[in-house]
């Protein structure tokens, strides 16, 4: 029998050459070039985070200023109000003439205009909202209206201005909620296409209010942070009152089956 042995040192010599084979040698690098990947991500990281907080801070100041502008809306348009009535869009055509004058005394006859307005009507309380967009003439200015007949109040928002003035209801030219409202829903239907006249009226400023929290709800929304004034109605020959040199504003409205044109003067 042939006894067959390895050299203990032949075995160690090939298992150091295996492992030279397989060992990993680490490549030269640029200790420069490591602390400049640092700096890259640093920096990189620093953007994003600024960009971040820009992001943040746009999102911030544009909801703060879109909360504003809709609370300044609300504010300022009494059809803001949270109620369920339906706003009624709706408009008349009518003529600048004179409805006293009879129309055989009239050389020509007045131009037929339009106005627009939208309309809600609280009935349980008792309380109309008008928003007079910019008309179609300029010599009439867009306003904002609530005749409140709980407080017997009228006001109006002069958008123009920004100026809130307040008068004591008129009834006799204010229809009166529940018959507005029924003159609305036929003017929708169609049953109603009202072709109108022209009244006029005119205001005087007195004096300043400097709190409007007395004078109910809705009224204090309309005119709550406003210069508010008050308002007393001068009699006048309808259509044909001497012009006096006052600085006047007009504003051509409806609430009734004819056009108001509401003068609000100072003297």
């Amino acid at each position: 029998m042939v006894k067959v042995t390895f050299s203990s040192s032949f075995g160690q010599k090939e298992l150091k050459k295996t492992c030279v084979g397989e060992s990993l040698i680490p490549e030269e690098r640029d200790p420069e070039d490591g602390l400049r990947v640092r700096q890259q991500s640093k920096v990189f990281s620093w953007c994003m985070v600024l960009g971040l907080a820009l992001m943040l801070s746009g999102l911030v100041v544009g909801g703060a200023y879109l909360l504003q502008q809709v609370t300044e809306t609300q504010s300022a348009n009494p059809l803001g109000a949270t109620t369920k009535e339906p706003v009624y869009y709706c408009g008349v055509d009518y003529r600048e003439q004179d409805y006293m004058v009879p129309e055989e005394e009239v050389d020509q006859p007045a131009a037929l205009r339009h106005i627009e307005e939208h309309i809600r009507v609280l009935e349980k309380d008792e309380v109309e909202l008008i928003n007079v967009p910019v008309p179609e003439f300029s010599d009439s200015d867009p306003a904002d209206i609530v005749h409140d007949f709980n407080r017997r109040l009228t006001a109006y928002l002069d958008l123009s201005l920004n100026k809130c003035y307040v008068i004591p209801l008129n009834t006799s030219i204010v229809m009166p909620p529940k018959d507005l409202l029924e003159l609305l829903v036929n003017i929708k239907a169609g049953t109603y296409l009202p072709q109108s006249y022209l009244v006029h009226e005119q205001m005087m400023v007195t004096e300043r209010l400097e709190s409007v929290d007395q004078l109910g709800y809705f009224i204090n929304s309309l005119c709550k942070g406003r210069d508010t004034y008050r308002l007393e109605r001068r009699d006048t020959i309808l259509g044909r009152e001497k012009r006096e040199a006052l600085s006047c504003r007009k504003i051509r409205h409806f609430e009734n089956t004819f056009v108001v044109e509401t003068l609000i003067c100072e003297p």
